[in-house]
């Protein structure tokens, strides 16, 4: 039996980081961490994930694809995004916002938070990306199955001492990101996972958000 208060310390400690490193993390580790995001459960077991996972040459060239071609690009999500936040979700959402903006000094400066934000599409200078990508025709239940994958993969990550953060941003540019990789068009772009070794120093990465407890979600019957 795995150590109950090892996993809650590992799932503590997994952050999303927004500021790594240039140096790469070795292959042996990538293949080690996608192992074990293997290992979640799926929808009748499909195991539906595509991993499209850079070198960081690669990963320049895709970093200069985005920036190139996002400020001019109409967003077009394989996936539709929320049509809304509303109550408790737009509250938590502005709150992390704002530590963010709060980290990193922009707070209130709209030019300086767009400028923040476009930091997505740099990878925030990470040296891989991991391209998450499912099956059309699996529909909601591939994209969920990637989402646990995409959990697993940073709690995996954690575990390495490697930093990740998960990205929906890159997915709202499908064709953009389908047409740099040559990802069929039966494939929905999912979502993206910048990884590498944290830069410790920047300010945007000395913050964390927190979580809602058991009792405030949990509903007995």
């Amino acid at each position: 039996m795995t150590d109950p208060a090892a996993f809650d310390t590992t799932m503590r400690a997994r952050w999303s980081c927004r500021a790594f490193l240039a140096d790469p993390v070795p292959q042996d580790v990538t293949t080690a961490i996608v192992n074990t995001a293997a290992r979640v459960p799926t929808w009748n077991n499909v195991q539906p994930w595509g991993v499209i996972v850079t070198r960081p040459a690669t990963t320049d060239a895709f970093r200069a694809h985005l920036l190139e071609h996002v400020p001019s690009t109409e967003q077009q999500p394989d996936i539709p995004f929320p049509t809304a936040y509303e109550g408790v979700y737009k509250q938590r959402r502005y709150d992390c916002a704002m530590q963010l903006y709060d980290a990193v000094g922009c707070t209130g400066d709209r030019a300086a938070s767009a400028r923040q934000s476009l930091r997505n599409f740099a990878l925030f200078d990470a040296p891989h990306v991991a391209i998450l990508h499912s099956p059309a025709a699996l529909g909601a239940y591939g994209a969920l199955d990637c989402g646990a994958f995409a959990a697993a993969f940073a709690t995996a990550a954690q575990t390495h001492g490697v930093a990740s953060i998960v990205q929906a941003a890159l997915a709202a540019y499908s064709p953009l990101v389908r047409g740099f990789f040559d990802i069929p068009e039966d494939r929905l772009i999912v979502c993206a996972i910048s990884f590498g070794w944290p830069d410790m120093d920047a300010p945007e990465n000395r913050y964390r958000t927190p979580r809602v407890p058991a009792d405030k979600v949990m509903d007995w019957r």
